[in-house]
């Protein structure tokens, strides 16, 4: 059985990996949760799994945890009540939990930065669904891994796909991730794309774009803001660049493809022109799962693929007119140094601008290229954690006082 940590438990990938556990209870013990504020789920899932660490984002929020925890009866708790802890510490310490195999990381953008490096240094292995943990910080992030040993295994879809498909590979000899070094016969890797809410609307009718538009995924069921990354197809551009400190290609190796039916999760490109493919359905559960039970695979009621069911698999490239994003994110991976940490801090902020109706939709890249833009003279290409820092917080404020000159 393994011992697992939930970070971000009240969120999207948090709550789906608590449904996980409860489906096998024989394979997974819960014995460490972190959240925001949502104390009325974090409550019931204290009552479900009984862990033994609590972490709250806001130490303030621990009396009012505290009360709810009180009204629950005693006889549900295996291991006594939950320590509850608040606050970055809180977290650090619910991250790197004693008693915790494995961590899923689900906190939401650079939040889960400091955490998730909690969780290497204490040498726990991650399952790693907080994308931005290495596009800020992979310069940071890479030595820790190697200094402690954690094995680091992708929960995003289209890296859970490129991970599998690998297994097959002479990489699999040492299934070793994020170590910056090419992986052994990789040529090309292949990230699909669903194209998001706007995949089939042309360029110009994007200024019509309202929150609702952007928040409404044809496919996945996702975060808000997820799904407006994937509408400007800037969560495609931060996957490759994630993709490439986790396998060590060049980013001239790294391609995007749209694939409407989101049955592809991603494709490599070996050495010898094969290409292999991971397909199912398009449902977080099952690269959460192979994470939490690798190098084994769990026997699921879940339902099978049929292609015949699906019929038609089709691809086109990205229209960069419509997805300047993208382009963006490539630009910065190829700066490197601090370049992908203001990309994602600007990113972060523009699109909760957006979100909070203070900016159009196209005023998302706008933002980007003009903070990134500012950014060149200062790039740093050895960051230290306390750079990296520094500048998220430097682009997210230029990103607000950059807003004054984007219409709504």
């Amino acid at each position: 059985m393994k011992a697992i940590s939930v970070l971000g438990s009240t969120g999207s990938i948090g709550t789906q990996t608590l449904e996980i556990a409860e489906e096998f209870p024989e394979k997974f013990n819960v014995v460490a949760l972190a959240a925001g504020k949502n104390l009325d789920l974090l409550t019931r899932q204290i009552k479900t799994h009984s862990p033994e660490i609590v972490a709250v984002a806001d130490s303030s929020l621990i009396p009012a945890l505290n009360e709810r925890i009180n009204h629950l009866p005693k006889e549900g708790f295996k291991n006594g009540l939950p320590k509850l802890v608040g606050g970055p510490d809180g977290l650090n310490t619910a991250a790197s939990w004693d008693h915790a195999d494995i961590v899923i990381t689900g906190i939401v953008g650079c939040a889960g930065l400091l955490p998730t490096l909690a969780a290497i240094k204490a040498g726990k292995d991650l399952a790693l669904a907080n994308k931005e943990t290495l596009i800020a910080a992979g310069p940071v992030v890479l030595p820790e891994l190697k200094k402690s040993g954690s094995r680091l295994l992708p929960a995003d879809s289209e890296h859970s796909a490129i991970f599998q498909c690998l297994q097959g590979t002479p990489w699999a000899e040492n299934a070793r991730l994020s170590t910056g070094v090419p992986t052994p016969g990789l040529s090309k890797i292949l990230l699909t794309a669903s194209g998001g809410a706007f995949r089939d609307w042309p360029p110009e009718k994007l200024e019509q774009a309202t929150v609702e538009d952007a928040t409404s995924h044809p496919n996945w069921s996702m975060g808000r803001k997820i799904t407006v990354d994937s509408a400007t197809l800037m969560n495609k551009g931060l996957e490759v660049i994630e993709a490439h400190y986790l396998f060590g290609l060049n980013y001239e190796n790294i391609e995007i493809v749209i694939h409407p039916q989101s049955i592809i999760h991603s494709m490599i490109e070996l050495e010898d022109t094969s290409v292999i493919a991971q397909l199912g359905w398009p449902d977080m559960k099952l690269p959460i799962l192979y994470c939490m039970s690798w190098p084994h695979r769990l026997s699921t009621p879940w339902k099978r693929l049929n292609l015949a069911e699906i019929g038609n698999l089709t691809f086109r490239s990205p229209d960069t007119s419509k997805y300047p994003c993208m382009q963006l994110a490539y630009a910065a991976g190829k700066a490197g140094g601090t370049m992908p940490a203001v990309l994602n801090a600007a990113n972060e902020e523009a699109v909760a601008q957006f979100l909070e109706e203070k900016i159009h939709f196209l005023g998302i890249p706008k933002l980007i290229e003009m903070t990134c833009e500012k950014h060149k003279n200062d790039l740093r290409s050895d960051p230290s954690l306390n750079d990296i820092l520094l500048i998220d917080k430097w682009a997210r404020n230029e990103v607000r006082y950059q807003s004054r000159k984007v219409l709504i």
